[in-house]
């Protein structure tokens, strides 16, 4: 599904999001803290977009997705990131590797999201930080029924006009209603072995992002 949409993913998220998607990296970045020389493992990354801000931050950026079709786009497009094909719930790479893992829009794309977690857990160091950027539940008043009408109707007709594959965004409307609220999501994130767990809502919560950390004292495993 995701090598068919590869060839205009970062232009339909453009539009559907109508640009925000660019100020939610700012924040992912931001929410990352990145020291220059940090070693940031960004997960299902698709065509590197996610990366460009971190790699501007200072940070040496390995780019992970499971997807052959987006990798290819994204070193086309952008030569200079490493990209790596791999599994989130096994990722190649040894224990406390990485100084940080992020992950945005693919968390809820992953068949067992505590596992991928359990794995960004493995890599990260003691002490590293994890931030999860992806859809959640609008939390002003009235908002949750107008944002559950949108991904009903109004996205799939967007992607139509725009999306190399259409059908593939009914399916993310589909994933974005099952997806677990900001509390439950917190929740499977501490259940992990993430300590330090907290978020905060972009977007009047339309979408959320995750934070954590591991604890300084463990050996890795996760």
């Amino acid at each position: 599904m995701f090598d068919a949409v590869a060839a205009r993913y970062d232009l339909t998220n453009d539009v559907l999001t109508a640009g925000l998607a660019r100020s939610w990296r700012r924040s992912t970045r931001n929410e990352l803290q990145i020291y220059p020389g940090d070693r940031i493992l960004d997960l299902a990354a698709g065509t590197g977009t996610s990366a460009v801000p971190l790699v501007k931050a200072g940070a040496k950026v390995v780019c992970v997705d499971f997807s052959p079709g987006m990798l290819e786009q994204g070193r086309r497009r952008h030569p200079q990131l490493e990209f790596v094909q791999a599994d989130a719930m096994a990722l190649p790479f040894e224990d406390n590797s990485f100084d940080a893992c992020t992950i945005s829009f693919g968390l809820r794309n992953v068949a067992d999201p505590s596992v991928a977690l359990r794995e960004m857990l493995r890599v990260t160091r003691p002490g590293g930080r994890l931030v999860v950027c992806e859809f959640s539940t609008p939390r002003l008043p009235g908002a949750g029924l107008v944002y559950r009408r949108g991904l009903s109707s109004v996205l799939p007709r967007v992607a139509r006009w725009v999306s190399s594959n259409p059908a593939a965004y009914e399916y993310l409307a589909a994933s974005i209603a099952d997806w677990p609220d900001q509390h439950e999501l917190a929740r499977l994130i501490g259940a992990s072995g993430w300590t330090r767990v907290r978020w905060c809502n972009l977007t009047g919560g339309m979408v959320a992002l995750h934070g954590g950390m591991k604890a300084v004292d463990s050996a890795a495993a996760g």
